[in-house]
Parts: structure tokens; C-alpha cells; sequence
């Protein structure tokens, strides 16, 4: 049994509304085990004997589909990438404050063009790190409130679908999926 965390994108923070009682009941009937959910942001994490995270993800997607009617992009992790992607912060030695730092988690791995292309707009002091499927982000001034290096912008400028985490979320749901 592998321990998974599914994300899903833009959940109780604009008009798509989920109650984490029924993503947990629609994760447990797609028969994965240990359901919790963290916070109410669209965070759950399972057991899976299944292992290819990809499948998982589709399988909670159109669950949600099926069941609620809602379309919502999901991004799965397992316990080991979450760590590593706790473990590995390259601003996590230069912050104290976990809301300036935060992860985006990404679909798939945006193109290297992309990636050579991404600039922080304005004059906004904001750190980034493009590792794999993830971009780790520390927002130097300030909160990510203000910002407008956002997770829509980092959608539109590396192509591919993100959902963004702080850094105690990432920290929380990396102890979720420990083995």
C-alpha cells in the first residue's frame, strides 16, 4: 500500500464548493483506504494499492464528475515525492514565515522553453525554483495575496495545469503520506 495525496485545483475558493465529507466518501468508494482530508482546500490523503498516480488522479476527477457534477483538475503525489518535496525547499533556510513560501504543484512538467521563459512580472520580489513538476515559490516582500505571480499566471506562462500549497500545508500533508 502506497500513501497518496490528491490536490485538486481552485476548491472552496471560488464558486466550485466541496464538502470534504463527500471527497472523502468518493475517495474510499473508489476503494482506497485511510481517507483524511487536511484543511478544507481540497487536500486528501489515501492509501492506494494502485501505482500509477495518473490513473488515481483521472479516478478521483471524474468521480467528482459522475457523482457532483464538478470538474476539478487533480494532481496526485505520493508520500515519496512529498517528501522529497518537503526535504528539498531551496528557501526554506532563508524563511520563517510559511505563508511566503509555497509550493506549486504541476501536472505534468512544463517544457524547458517554458521554464527559460518565466519571469516574475513587475518589480515583485519574489523567488522562484522550477524543479520537475514543482515550482517552489518565496515571496521576499510579502504575502502571496499581493502578488501577481500567481498560480494563474504560472499557468498561462509554462502551459500546464498548477495548484499551489504553503509551505505548512506541504509540511502537514508531507506527514499525512509518511510511511
Amino acid at each position: 500500500m502506497t500513501r497518496y495525496v490528491a490536490l485538486l485545483r481552485g476548491v472552496n475558493v471560488g464558486t466550485t464548493r466541496l464538502a470534504m465529507a463527500d471527497l472523502r466518501r468518493i475517495v474510499t468508494d473508489l476503494g482506497h483506504e485511510d481517507v483524511t482530508t487536511y484543511l478544507q482546500s481540497g487536500n486528501v490523503a489515501f492509501g492506494s494499492t494502485v501505482r500509477d498516480a495518473e490513473k488515481l488522479a483521472a479516478g478521483i476527477a471524474r468521480a467528482l464528475t459522475d457523482e457532483l457534477a464538478l470538474t476539478v483538475p487533480v494532481l496526485v503525489r505520493s508520500g515519496r515525492e512529498l517528501a522529497a518535496i518537503a526535504g528539498g525547499n531551496p528557501y526554506a533556510d532563508r524563511e520563517d514565515d510559511p505563508t511566503r513560501l509555497l509550493v506549486a504543484f504541476l501536472a505534468t512538467a512544463p517544457q524547458t522553453s517554458a521554464v527559460d521563459a518565466l519571469a516574475v512580472p513587475g518589480a515583485e520580489n519574489v523567488s522562484f525554483t522550477v524543479t520537475g513538476r514543482e515550482v517552489f515559490l518565496h515571496y521576499v516582500d510579502g504575502g502571496y495575496g499581493r502578488s501577481k505571480f500567481t498560480n494563474a499566471y504560472l499557468e498561462k506562462k509554462l502551459g500546464v495545469v498548477a495548484t499551489s500549497r504553503n509551505w505548512k500545508s506541504v509540511r502537514a500533508l508531507a506527514e499525512l503520506t509518511a510511511s
